[in-house]
């Protein structure tokens, strides 16, 4: 069965975003993101598999994205409706309509739909996207969390997760640590 996977960024106090969705004080480096081009190319947006000169390449790893609205958000505020081209998307929401036919509204229960997601036959797997609060409702339906640890502390913001007490033990199966500071942990459900 396909799994359901976290790929996410965070600081190193475990924030996703600051306090107001920002994501642009997460340092970079050319070594950081050569990695990222090549190991989840899959995982960016179009726009972004465009400058890496990735956009023509064979999905590898995904074929299916599930974002929250907050997470679609920022496509939307610059005119970009199918932000992820290249995947089947879907943005979980109670409020919106869908801008664009290549982009799936689910207003229902998150976790059955995952579940029918990750029963249908594919050899490729389903992206979380985020966010904390789309996480936290399909913590039990998550299978794998590949986590970048940026190196920088926020002090405040979104967190990687919101939701109740409700610990969920994950094994770590590979690390991967660059110069700059960056580090990618990618943990497996124990």
């Amino acid at each position: 069965m396909r799994e359901l996977v976290y790929y996410i960024g965070q600081s190193i106090d475990g924030f996703i975003a600051g306090p107001g969705d920002e994501v642009d004080f997460f340092p970079m480096s050319d070594e950081y993101t050569t990695w990222m081009f090549a190991q989840y190319g899959d995982a960016l947006p179009s726009h972004a598999r465009q400058l890496g000169r990735i956009a023509d390449v064979p999905n590898s790893r995904f074929d299916t994205v599930v974002m929250g609205r907050r997470t679609y958000q920022p496509a939307l505020d610059v005119g970009i409706t199918s932000p992820y081209a290249h995947l089947r998307q879907y943005v979980v929401s109670r409020s919106l309509e869908s801008p664009d036919p290549a982009v799936t509204v689910v207003g229902g229960d998150p976790v059955e739909f995952v579940r029918k997601l990750k029963a249908e036959d594919s050899e490729l797997d389903i992206y979380l996207a985020g966010g904390a609060g789309l996480a936290g409702a399909l913590l039990p339906e998550i299978d794998r969390m590949v986590v970048k640890q940026y190196p920088v502390v926020a002090g405040a913001g979104v967190p990687l997760f919101t939701a109740g007490f409700a610990p969920a033990a994950f094994e770590l199966t590979d690390v991967q640590s660059f110069g700059s500071g960056h580090v990618v942990l990618d943990y497996r459900r124990a």
